[in-house]
């Protein structure tokens, strides 16, 4: 049983709201930075959603210092990287940074413990050394999507590029919502490591992001739309590309709107 049960019984861990994207090398997650910075691989453990208990478990380790869901969250994320294979090649986990004064005031920097759970579980090192945020910016949290890519412009340097020089990295976040800071960090990195390649893992992505989805209806309204039964599998598996019409043909189940009121049911993952 993977470390990360101990935060998660069996039974929240059956409903948990996965998505998947780790075993895909294609998918939204890594749709997002396409023109923007070269990413071997992305994904999301999670999805994000209001009213959801994941999402409490993680502001639970962001704002309230249960610094430990955070790493044993990491090493449930980390044993599913492993067993995907697409993050075989990584060799070194590097977690985005905090600013020293954020730091100080939460006491400790929630990606880095996820980081150290999904490198114990990858077998690889972590560096928390080699990336900085110079630069102290204001919460990204109640921002504008343009005011999110302006707020972490420049605000990350590499100190040790010669540490990641040549290496495949893995830039590990907590939740992914327009992939401003994750870009900025891994364009910092790329700028200056000569020979590196980048991926990233982020513990949860936001459905509303991804899907314009807010999460109404619940994990009630999951179960009831049959989205898990008509694919037959465990996880969601999304066309690549979406098609033009919006539509998903998901086997037994027939077409579902990727962005009608079908699709919103089917991303139902509270509790």
């Amino acid at each position: 049983m993977p470390d990360g049960a101990r935060t998660v019984c069996t039974v929240c861990r059956m409903d948990a709201p996965l998505t998947g994207f780790w075993t895909q090398v294609d998918n939204p997650v890594v749709r997002k930075f396409w023109g923007l910075v070269p990413v071997v691989n992305a994904s999301a453990f999670l999805f994000f959603v209001r009213g959801n208990g994941y999402r409490d478990l993680i502001h639970g380790f962001k704002y309230y210092g249960r610094w430990r869901q955070a790493l044993e969250m990491g090493a449930w994320y980390g044993g599913e990287l492993a067993a995907g294979g697409l993050y075989a090649g990584v060799d070194v986990v590097v977690p985005v940074p905090l600013h020293l004064r954020k730091r100080l005031h939460r006491g400790y920097n929630q990606a880095e413990y996820i980081a150290r759970g999904i490198a114990e579980s990858l077998g690889v090192p972590v560096d928390v050394h080699s990336v900085r945020r110079h630069r102290h910016n204001p919460s990204q949290a109640l921002k504008e999507h343009r005011q999110r890519w302006e707020n972490v412009r420049g605000i990350f340097s590499v100190r040790r590029p010669g540490r990641l020089c040549g290496k495949h990295i893995l830039l590990v976040d907590d939740v992914l919502t327009t992939g401003a800071t994750l870009a900025a960090c891994a364009e910092a990195i790329v700028g200056t490591a000569p020979a590196c390649r980048v991926s990233m893992a982020t513990l949860a992505v936001s459905a509303y992001e991804l899907f314009g989805w807010k999460g109404k209806g619940g994990l009630e309204a999951f179960r009831a739309s049959g989205f898990r039964r008509a694919l037959g599998r465990r996880f969601p598996v999304f066309p690549t590309p979406f098609p033009a019409d919006g539509t998903y043909v998901g086997g037994a189940g027939g077409a579902m709107s990727c962005n009608g009121a079908a699709a919103h049911t089917a991303y139902s993952l509270s509790r």
